[in-house]
């Protein structure tokens, strides 16, 4: 992320032969991944376009050595990793193997079921756990819940690799303690991958959570820390102001892609994020501002418009 972003959420990674690139180009080729490494020694697994702009990838060296080689080199150079003339990004995955079908009996899918151990309910709140998530990728919905197992949450990710590496990264691992009230000693994560693939999230409350949807009715007896919808003068419920936008991409005859949003988008000030995704047999991307203003400025000037010229 570029200086001034939002804080994300790193664990010091070990060496691994398995290496995770991000800001990959949009559909990057098995061929371009391949040409990047192979200077380095012999690459024997890929996987391609993963994560929520799908600008992420993992290759796997046959030796931890040449992987170290690769990430000492690019550390230690003035010229920058890069594919399609953008910087790549490469650093050691959790993860010491890839593998494309879990033969354990734990089948891996795009949501997780976290247990958080040694703490109560109120103890982790929902801002904490998508803190925690998102530094792996874009965390669409959050549910938590209370079992005889303790407290519990679903985390849905947009693709199951996500999950997967979020799951690799943070199984058995500790959230931070500057994250946590001051009496809790240590919360640990216990995480399995769970049966379900969309969660279906009625309300937004401290409770739960829909990332891809600001315009779902908040929880009135059960919501901290979410601002209540605000009556205009006219009588009629007023949207709620937000950083983040949700623009719903209609009628596509172009391709639209994260770069061309950005360029876009960034008419109108600093674009931090952005993620694209698919719902409801459409197109959709959530387009993150430092503040409400520009966010309200730019959905004012685009609201309605075309991407393209006579499209």
């Amino acid at each position: 992320m570029p200086p001034g972003s939002a804080t994300q959420f790193r664990y010091t990674q070990t060496p691994s032969k398995v290496l995770h690139l991000r800001n990959m180009p949009w559909e990057c080729t098995e061929e371009e991944l391949v040409d990047l490494c192979k200077p380095f020694g012999r690459v024997v697994n890929t996987m391609c376009n993963v994560g929520a702009n799908r600008n992420q990838a993992f290759v796997e060296f046959a030796d931890q050595n040449q992987a170290i080689s690769m990430v000492s080199y690019y550390a230690s150079s003035s010229e920058p990793a890069q594919v399609r003339g953008k910087t790549v990004y490469i650093q050691y995955s959790n993860r010491q193997e890839i593998t494309n079908n879990k033969g354990t009996g734990d089948s891996s899918g795009n949501v997780l079921l976290v247990t958080f151990e040694g703490v109560q309910p109120n103890d982790v709140t929902i801002e904490v756990i998508h803190l925690v998530f998102s530094a792996f990728g874009f965390v669409h919905k959050i549910a938590t819940f209370e079992k005889a197992a303790g407290f519990q949450a679903l985390i849905q990710y947009t693709d199951a690799p996500t999950a997967l590496e979020a799951k690799n990264s943070l199984d058995g691992r500790s959230i931070p303690k500057y994250l946590l009230p001051e009496h809790i000693g240590a919360c640990h994560m216990r995480i399995t991958f769970s049966a379900h693939k969309d969660l279906n999230i009625k309300f937004q409350s401290h409770r739960s959570r829909d990332y891809t949807n600001p315009y779902l009715p908040v929880n009135q007896t059960a919501i901290e820390g979410i601002v209540q919808p605000t009556v205009g003068p006219d009588g009629k419920v007023k949207e709620p102001e937000s950083n983040v936008l949700l623009a719903s991409i209609e009628n596509m005859q172009y391709a639209v892609t994260v770069d061309v949003l950005h360029t876009v988008f960034s008419a109108f000030g600093a674009v931090q994020k952005i993620a694209m995704f698919e719902k409801n047999g459409g197109m959709q991307a959530l387009i993150q501002y430092p503040d409400i203003t520009t966010a309200a400025v730019a959905k004012q000037a685009l609201e309605g418009h075309c991407i393209y010229d006579g499209t």
